[in-house]
């Protein structure tokens, strides 16, 4: 389950529960973007809803999009949470995938990817998944 939001329902508000996040990323050039992003999550995309679009399910209850849409093309943010930020970052160095480390204060150590167009995929260490 993602979470919870209020909902009108005649008169009176009861809870209705996200069950999927579905999340885009616009690219201006999708048959330039799709080897990018497969690289990025280290596997080919589970569905191609048509010829310029993939999605990649990350989670059972969460999937990225990437969709051809110039106009709106780079304009993506996405914060993931890992189970291990360590791998990530290795396999990340392994296939050529440039990234920026963000640490500081009270926030945990992240890695930023963006793709050709900008969008800005950031990864932290899952703190519940790390033992701590």
């Amino acid at each position: 389950m993602c979470g919870s939001v209020p909902a009108a329902d005649s008169g009176t508000i009861r809870t209705v529960t996200t069950t999927h996040a579905f999340v885009g990323l616009p690219v201006a050039d999708y048959g330039a973007a799709y080897p990018w992003y497969a690289r990025l999550f280290g596997r080919r995309a589970d569905m191609f809803p048509h010829d310029t679009e993939a999605v990649w399910q990350l989670t059972p209850s969460c999937s990225i999009y990437v969709v051809q849409d110039p106009e709106r093309a780079g304009r993506g943010l996405i914060t993931l949470a890992l189970d291990d930020l360590d791998a990530h970052e290795g396999r990340l160095r392994e296939v050529g995938i440039a990234f920026d480390t963000q640490a500081g204060g009270s926030t945990p150590r992240r890695l930023v990817v963006k793709d050709v167009d900008g969008n800005m995929l950031t990864f932290f260490q899952d703190i519940a998944q790390s033992g701590a």
